[in-house]
């Protein structure tokens, strides 16, 4: 079954798609990444993304810019997905399915609420092509958070049966998966940690006054000192000591933490790129402990994946505070690192159009497993 899987994470920078040749029957192996693209949105659409979720637009606007966002975005997405089959050389008419994650501009599990944006029906008209999307509501009507969905993606492509491996992506936010060697889907433990690249990117944004939208190979925080005190207080985080399942995003690492660390730092006389290396401890130390607070086995080996693996001064940040756990990349496992998420979506839609569960209910607290994803049908004969 040949599947594209579309991404667009926290940090709403760009559409990652993936096409995903998956085996038939049950099993997801072996599986072959067909074809893999990055396509960056605009600035512009990435401070209009990110000023609707965080709330900063004025009275009777919000609607009508979720609606526009909502039709733009599934242009963007098809757009994608299209010149990804297209630089496979294949045709959409021998593309299966696509598996949209959509854009997410709000996520309130304690309200039992998750929105993601993007309308697939459009996806599915411009492309001709069945669109599986909305996979996140359904966790949250079984009960669960409706994060993390990609733990079900790691234990499918890099458990493995004689190694015990943490399965680490940085993205907006980190989320950690605990995948025991030999271990069964119930033995799987996954949950948000905390921010990853969401502070460093937006800190990074405003005091660059928009000229640099990320700490570009760490140069910025190999230049700072790191801040013992502030970074102290960032570590006391209620969520971060909050045992899973649980989830975050924006909501709480977002533009208003951006502002308010930036504002406070100009006020202290702390320098640009101490701020930036502090938060790049911050993300390290606060995955160092959600594997010594809620991972008590042996781990064997680090996997990273997501945009974080390209920032060297994060990536050695881990492997100073995780000493004795070899830290590697998920290329090292047989799963590009930055296709990873695409990748993941690929297998849920693949999972929905069998009618197989796809999830792990105890990383996302749902009450029992279900199908997750509502489906466009396509129209390969328009």
């Amino acid at each position: 079954m040949r599947v594209i899987g579309l991404m667009s994470g926290t940090s709403a920078d760009g559409v990652d798609a993936a096409l995903v040749e998956w085996p038939d029957g049950e099993a997801p192996k072996p599986f072959e990444l067909v074809a893999f693209r990055q396509d960056p949105f605009p600035e512009s659409l990435q401070a209009r993304i990110h000023e609707l979720a965080a709330g900063r637009l004025a009275p009777g606007k919000a609607l009508s810019e979720l609606a526009a966002l909502d039709v733009l975005l599934a242009e963007r997405f098809a757009e994608s997905a299209i010149a990804l089959a297209a630089s496979a050389g294949i045709a959409l008419t021998e593309i299966d399915a696509i598996a949209s994650h959509g854009q997410t501009v709000a996520h309130h599990p304690e309200l039992r609420a998750t929105l993601q944006i993007g309308d697939p029906s459009l996806i599915a008209e411009r492309t001709g092509c069945t669109t599986v999307a909305d996979f996140r509501p359904r966790d949250i009507a079984a009960g669960g958070e409706g994060a993390p969905l990609a733990p079900f993606f790691h234990f499918a492509a890099l458990s493995d049966p004689h190694e015990s491996r943490l399965a680490l992506n940085l993205g907006g936010i980190a989320n950690l998966t605990w995948l025991p060697r030999g271990g069964r889907a119930e033995d799987v433990i996954a949950f948000d940690v905390g921010p990853a690249n969401a502070l460093i990117d937006g800190v990074v944004a405003v005091v660059s006054k928009g000229r640099e939208s990320m700490d570009r190979a760490g140069a910025r925080a190999r230049r700072g000192r790191v801040d013992e005190v502030l970074l102290a207080r960032l570590l006391d985080d209620e969520f971060l000591r909050r045992r899973p399942p649980k989830s975050t995003g924006r909501e709480r690492y977002g533009t208003e933490q951006v502002e308010a660390l930036v504002r406070e730092s100009r006020q202290a006389g702390r320098a640009e790129d101490d701020l930036v290396a502090t938060l790049v401890a911050f993300t390290a130390q606060a995955i160092a402990r959600a594997r010594r607070d809620f991972i008590e086995e042996k781990v064997d080996r680090l996997l990273v994946g997501g945009g974080g693996v390209e920032n060297p001064a994060l990536m050695d940040a881990l492997a100073a505070a995780l000493p004795g756990v070899p830290v590697a990349r998920f290329d090292d496992a047989g799963v590009p690192a930055r296709a990873a998420e695409a990748m993941a979506f690929a297998l849920m839609g693949r999972h929905t159009l069998l009618g197989i569960p796809n999830h792990l209910p105890r990383c996302t607290g749902a009450r029992h497993a279900v199908v997750l994803g509502e489906i466009s049908p396509g129209n390969q004969n328009r």
